[in-house]
């Protein structure tokens, strides 16, 4: 397969439209479905159409609903368990405000009753969903290159979280930054966090892990990447030597994380083969020098049974 052309330049206006439109619809998983550690129980997914929320309870828990944006027909859509369907067309004029009030709309035709907190997350934007007219740049191309590249790259994280014994979180959208993730954790809880730290970093990282993950670029790497970094972090971690040769270690608000770029994995004889190699050369690396127990936590080769 070769893989898509994807830039962070050129495309903020987009990307940022489209990652509003994921916390909104994840705003919603967020109020609707029961708690479950790590905030695991907030995430939405790559499914084959496109970006979904997957199965959300309502009616108490007897009844289930999805929201997804179908990147091959280019619409919002609600699917119920009782057989109720919706869907508006998405297109590059459709405002953040009307796909707020579209999707309320449709959930209220549904029967599904949701009230959310209805202003970005830390997006330094403070007006609530319903008042962002500015980013109305829902673009076809880009998002469906953006899901394609994330599609394959959840299929790869699935055969690497595979090799693993110990708890590890499914392959996951997180709409707060929008990128995928699949995180290892070593058993052991972490050091306490400051008092005054958010109740989202609080949960997320109450246990040791080293997480891997791919984002579609910001401002500080403005481009798409793939990275890898120990929580806590241990000291040393920057010097050990991780693959391919263009993965980097950078700083990340003072502690180390793995780089790999997009664009150096893209057209490499064997994306996957590499992709996989950044994957455990950093989970080697952070669980080596945590004192995590390898052994005992890499599952056998199965090819045999």
């Amino acid at each position: 397969m070769q893989l898509p052309s994807l830039h962070y330049k050129g495309n903020v206006e987009k990307k940022m439209t489209l990652h509003i439109f994921l916390q909104i619809m994840g705003k919603v998983r967020l109020k609707m479905t029961p708690r479950k550690n790590h905030w695991w129980y907030i995430t939405e997914y790559i499914g084959t159409t496109g970006f979904t929320t997957g199965p959300i309870p309502y009616k108490s828990g007897t009844e289930q609903f999805d929201i997804t944006i179908n990147v091959k027909k280019h619409q919002l859509e609600v699917n119920t368990s009782e057989g109720h369907s919706e869907h508006f067309p998405l297109h590059n004029s459709l405002t953040v405000a009307a796909f707020y009030q579209n999707l309320m709309k449709m959930l209220q035709k549904a029967n599904i009753s949701v009230s959310i907190v209805d202003v970005p997350f830390d997006l330094d934007i403070d007006k609530p969903f319903d008042e962002i007219t500015e980013y109305h740049h829902y673009d076809q191309d880009y998002t469906h290159k953006l899901w394609k590249t994330m599609l394959w790259t959840s299929n790869v994280f699935k055969e690497f979280s595979g090799r693993f014994y110990g708890k590890t979180c499914p392959v996951h959208l997180y709409w707060h930054s929008m990128d995928l993730v699949v995180t290892r954790f070593s058993g052991h809880e972490a050091p306490p966090m400051p008092a005054d730290a958010r109740i989202s970093d609080k949960d997320a990282y109450s246990h040791e892990c080293i997480s891997f993950g791919f984002w579609a670029g910001d401002e500080n790497v403005p481009e798409p990447a793939f990275y890898s970094y120990t929580f806590p972090a241990p000291d040393g971690l920057e010097k050990e030597t991780i693959k391919p040769t263009s993965a980097q270690w950078i700083d990340n608000n003072g502690s180390p994380m793995a780089l790999l770029k997009y664009k150096d994995l893209v057209n490499t004889e064997d994306p996957r083969k590499e992709l996989l190699a950044f994957l455990e050369s950093t989970y080697l690396a952070g669980a080596k020098k945590a004192n995590w127990d390898i052994e005992k936590l890499k599952v056998p080769d199965l090819k045999e049974m």
